[in-house]
């Protein structure tokens, strides 16, 4: 697969704060990337690095075979980028939005629409409507067709679900789908684990670093251990048992159900719940299950903080 996106020892520095470190990775031509980590993990800037927006500290990065900071002039009419925050104009129209930013490009919504037809005709409803009069899921729909209007051939969305609704979260997902489709190379950062498995692969971020970089199955094979998901009424008291236990590796709540992971080699899940009956707990269940993308991302942290204190 040929790459569309080139990034090797990438740094980036803000005063006292590493935000960036030593980044490598490849996104390949037609491809659905997405980067996995909470605020600060340094997504952000990555993407403004990539989109031309601010100059690496060190390192390089190649956008379509080229270099981001010499041809920054022309990778910037080959690239479409919606930042995290909503940047159109409120005061403008739906439609005012869209002609402007197809003007910028030297091109018109008529000359692109098959490329935006599925989203935009969501909106023309509302084509007259004040951008900042619109719900936070149809700004993002504005936002995503603004950044497509010129056909770029790479698009960065720097959150682009974060504070909208889950129903208009699975809508965008099913259009970025579409845009995999037609051949749309795609870099996607999200604090959403559940909207990971939705990628090709998976960056998980943290402090700069990238941890770990696979397809959603290839990212949960790195999961070290058993995981047990354990149930029980009294959940709180449950918590606090298992975290007591010496043999406890981990313990996280994960809604009404506790995941745990021991330092034994092999647990047996019967011995395991004999062991919590026996301490008085009731209505109990003990499973051996599967690790999800967010087990496997808080077990790759804890990897990561333990060979920092060694």
């Amino acid at each position: 697969m040929k790459e569309a996106v080139l990034v090797a020892g990438v740094g980036k520095r803000f005063g006292a704060v590493q935000a960036l470190q030593e980044i490598n990775f490849a996104v390949g031509e037609g491809e659905l990337f997405g980067f996995i980590g909470a605020d600060g993990a340094g997504k952000t800037t990555l993407f403004r690095i990539l989109v031309t927006l601010l100059l690496p500290d060190k390192g390089r990065a190649e956008l379509l075979g080229l270099d981001v900071v010499r041809f920054y002039r022309d990778l910037r009419h080959r690239i479409g980028y919606m930042p995290g925050k909503f940047s159109l104009y409120p005061d403008l129209s739906v439609e005012e939005n869209l002609r402007f930013f197809s003007s910028v490009f030297g091109t018109t919504i008529e000359k692109n629409y098959e490329l935006i037809r599925d989203i935009y005709s969501q909106l023309e409803p509302f084509k007259k409507r004040r951008a900042g009069k619109l719900s936070g899921g149809m700004k993002q729909k504005l936002a995503l067709s603004c950044a497509l209007v010129h056909r770029p051939e790479v698009l960065f969305l720097d959150e682009p679900t974060t504070g909208v609704d889950a129903v208009s979260r699975q809508e965008f997902w099913l259009m970025l789908r579409r845009l995999r489709e037609q051949g749309m190379t795609t870099l996607v950062s999200t604090p959403y684990m559940d909207e990971a498995v939705l990628c090709d692969r998976i960056a998980f971020m943290q402090e700069g670093k990238i941890l770990a970089i696979d397809t959603p199955s290839g990212i949960t094979a790195l999961f070290p251990k058993q995981l047990f998901a354990i149930r029980a009424t009294q959940t709180g008291k449950l918590l606090s048992a298992l975290r007591a236990s010496p043999h406890a590796a981990s313990v996280y709540a994960f809604g009404s159900v506790l995941h745990y992971t021991d330092n034994r080699p092999f647990v047996n899940p019967d011995e395991l719940l004999a062991t919590l009956q026996t301490e008085g707990f009731t209505d109990l269940s003990v499973t051996v299950i599967q690790p999800g993308i967010e087990d496997t991302f808080i077990s790759l942290m804890e990897e990561k903080q333990g060979s920092a204190h060694e």
